[in-house]
């Protein structure tokens, strides 16, 4: 089988419904990740995806027509965990707290596994994959965010979007040059988002 794009070949084929399914299913979406992660999107094909998880080219198929469902549901999945984490933010106690769990959370999406993450960057925008992943609801996310840590800001919504991004500029950023060092860059990530709100809560002086 071809790995051509098609109307449908970013959409799984079938969802697995019994848990072995699950595993394999599971198994095959890790395998692309460490492929991408080992081969680039050169060497990332189903036929070394397949290799990887153990499986036969038919197992893989019977779940994803080619590797741009592979690709999308591997974005799906980083993306997903990715939220999970972000969204234990709002558990934190303090404004200033939430805000700080936030960005370790997008540093570490970032850094631990950082090849990963800039590949699944370069997928997610390409024509075929533009629109599959859909909304994930992660700008409500850092709107509530932004409300907690400073609640008399009177255009949260234009705050959050700014501090998107300053956070993923700087991530992709030290990503790009294959930083490694966690704690350096939550520091300095930190120091850009807090002394921008440092300065957009001040009230305004208007001219005379």
């Amino acid at each position: 089988m071809s790995d051509s794009s098609s109307p449908t070949s970013t959409r799984p084929r079938k969802t697995p419904r019994q848990a072995r399914a699950e595993e394999t299913v599971e198994s095959i979406v890790e395998a692309a990740a460490q492929v991408l992660e080992a081969e680039g999107i050169e060497g990332f094909n189903t036929n070394a995806i397949a290799r990887r998880a153990g499986v036969s080219i038919g197992s893989l198929y019977q779940y994803f027509p080619g590797k741009d469902a592979l690709t999308v549901a591997l974005i799906q999945r980083e993306t997903r965990r990715f939220h999970d984490d972000a969204a234990a933010a709002l558990a934190q106690r303090s404004g200033k707290a939430t805000l700080e769990y936030l960005i370790g959370a997008a540093v570490r999406q970032q850094l631990q596994r950082p090849m990963l993450a800039r590949l699944l960057d370069v997928q997610e925008s390409s024509p075929a994959l533009r629109g599959e992943v859909g909304k994930t609801g992660f700008d409500a996310l850092v709107v509530a965010v932004v409300r907690r840590v400073a609640p008399r800001l009177e255009h949260p919504e234009v705050a959050a979007a700014d501090l998107l991004a300053i956070i993923q500029g700087l991530t992709d950023s030290a990503g790009e040059r294959g930083e490694q060092n966690l704690e350096n860059l939550e520091h300095r990530v930190r120091a850009a988002v807090f002394g921008y709100l440092s300065r957009v809560a001040r009230p305004r002086k208007h001219s005379p």
